[in-house]
């Protein structure tokens, strides 16, 4: 088992977490992102061959998803298509916390009880 203490980066004021190489990730990328009441991602981007899967933990803002805006708020979760451009923002009044969890697209085989080793 891997455990680590808390594990902290801020980039223009935008604080994140990331675990995949803090953990010895193999299969995903999980990362902690938290933007203040008016911030916003500073960057549209896409991926080549990653999912990337958002659960909103507190907060309110929004995603620009393929140039339609989705509102987000405290227990929203979205699953973003690789090739899809995206930027998250958080509303004026609030602040947004967010984890997002990356993982290539249609890899994943067996979860679960099927995954499972019972004994």
């Amino acid at each position: 088992m891997t455990k680590t203490k808390r594990i902290i980066g801020m980039v223009l004021g935008i604080l994140f977490i990331e675990l995949h190489e803090k953990l010895s990730l193999t299969g995903a990328e999980i990362s902690l992102n938290e933007l203040p009441a008016g911030a916003n991602v500073p960057f549209v981007h896409s991926h080549k061959e990653n999912e990337e899967i958002y659960g909103i933990l507190s907060g309110n803002g929004k995603a620009i998803i393929d140039g339609e805006e989705i509102s987000l708020s405290t227990g929203d979760w979205l699953k973003i298509a690789p090739t899809a451009k995206r930027q998250f923002f958080a509303s004026d009044i609030s602040g947004i916390t967010y984890i997002c969890i990356q993982v290539k697209e249609n890899s994943l085989e067996h979860f679960t009880a099927e995954d499972a080793v019972i004994g």
